[in-house]
């Protein structure tokens, strides 16, 4: 008697996105010469993607420079946080700054006088701001003490009452015809108090002890910085100080710092930060950088989309194989994850290669710049007029993140909708047609 044949184990279907999906999606890509047409239609796709990517790293990374050169420019020369209020005028001041400066995360306190004043020199007369600080707190402002001379440095400050020396921006120098040493009259519209009242209408001529250049063309024209005593003197403000200004070490986190300030300066102070004060050119950057993202972004949708027409074609093309696969088996959703998978290989591939050039190119934008200007023989950036001599790009990671991201969503997106036609073919029509 012979045994009964064992029975046939079924065996259990593959899950979701198993390899013989994968497999035949990238069978497909690798289209034949009479499907030929798919194949540019993918490249095309692949191509557009990839160039959409890369700009919208590019530029992203092109405004974050911009935005942190510029700010850094302006809150070196204004500061990041101010004090005012009656703290200014009362005799605790001096233990107020030495309270503040103690606080964690701030690096320098400077108290600060400020007035408007008429500028004559070399038969020229124009408008400046005159700005009082201590000779100590010159080097709170990096890039004027960096572009200043040692002997300049020295001279800033001595003599009686903070001396004669004054600094000039060099935008003023340059439209004044001025150099160091030569001499330069200020007016103030305010004069010193005396027996008979405020004599009003002070002028005394001072000395160009140094030129400095701020990184910002519109505060070289605009200042002059005087010693803090002098200018006390020469605008009848004597003890007074206009405000308190800070530097923290980190001014995007400047926020934190207000309650522990404020607790130091005491109830009476009044504290602000740069925020405020740079509002309006705060805000249109924080504008520019989402418009320009949302414009990018469509650009980058719009890429993804030619997708659709590749996929349609290839559902088209494959019917018959389709049919087939259907009849031995496959069911719906696995034809719809094979051509998906076609679909987002090409999105996916597109927007690593994006990525790649879009960083390389950031991170050699230098280089390029250099390369462009030798070309053409022409500099690209006039710092007199852009304030940088050189395209700045800083790559944030979460800026490239989210491009990647949004770009492979919607490749993903494109690749879903014509799939789902799919699961909408009957494989006896299919068969039929062909």
């Amino acid at each position: 008697m012979t045994d009964a044949p064992a029975a046939v184990k079924p065996t259990k279907p593959a899950g979701p996105f198993s390899a013989w999906e994968f497999e035949l999606a990238l069978r497909y890509l690798r289209a034949r010469r009479k499907e030929g047409g798919i194949a540019l239609i993918a490249i095309i796709s692949y191509v557009a993607i990839a160039l959409a990517v890369m700009a919208l790293i590019v530029v992203m990374s092109i405004m974050a420079g911009f935005r942190s050169e510029l700010l850094d420019r302006m809150l070196s020369f204004n500061g990041h946080m101010y004090v005012q209020g009656q703290v200014l005028g009362s005799p605790d001041r001096e233990a107020a700054v030495t309270r503040i400066a103690a606080v964690p995360g701030v690096v320098s306190v400077s108290p600060l006088t400020e007035n408007q004043a008429l500028v004559r020199a070399a038969g020229q007369t124009t408008g400046a701001v005159v700005r009082g600080l201590r000779p100590q707190d010159l080097d709170s402002m990096s890039y004027v003490y960096d572009s200043l001379t040692p002997e300049a440095r020295r001279a800033f400050g001595e003599g009686p009452y903070g001396g004669d020396n004054v600094l000039i921006g060099k935008a003023l120098a340059e439209s004044m015809g001025l150099r160091i040493g030569d001499p330069i009259t200020l007016y103030s519209p305010t004069g010193a108090d005396s027996a008979f009242g405020n004599l009003g209408g002070l002028e005394k001529t001072y000395r160009v002890g140094g030129v400095f250049t701020s990184g910002t063309a519109d505060f070289d024209r605009a200042f002059i910085f005087m010693a803090l005593e002098q200018a006390q003197l020469f605008f009848g403000k004597e003890g007074v100080w206009d405000v308190i200004e800070l530097k923290v070490a980190q001014p995007d986190r400047v926020g934190e710092l207000i309650q522990p300030v404020r607790a130091a300066a005491g109830d009476s102070a009044i504290v602000s930060d740069w925020r405020d004060r740079l509002a309006a050119f705060w805000g249109a950057l924080k504008v520019e950088r989402v418009a320009m993202s949302i414009i990018l972004g469509m650009v980058v949708l719009i890429a993804a989309l030619n997708i659709i027409s590749g996929i349609v074609m290839l559902v088209k093309n494959k019917a018959r194989d389709i049919a087939i696969l259907r009849t031995v088996g496959a069911s719906r959703m696995s034809m719809l994850r094979v051509f998906f998978i076609a679909g987002a290989t090409i999105g996916m591939a597109g927007t690593i290669t994006g990525l790649v050039f879009g960083l390389v190119f950031c991170l050699n934008i230098g280089a390029i710049q250099h390369f462009l200007e030798w070309i053409f023989q022409t500099q690209l950036f006039n710092a007199d007029v852009y304030m940088l001599d050189a395209i700045p790009a800083l790559v944030d990671p979460m800026d490239v993140f989210w491009v990647t991201l949004w770009s492979f969503s919607a490749s993903c997106f494109a690749a879903l909708l014509p799939s789902w036609i799919t699961t909408r073919l009957e494989p006896v029509e299919a068969m039929r047609n062909e």
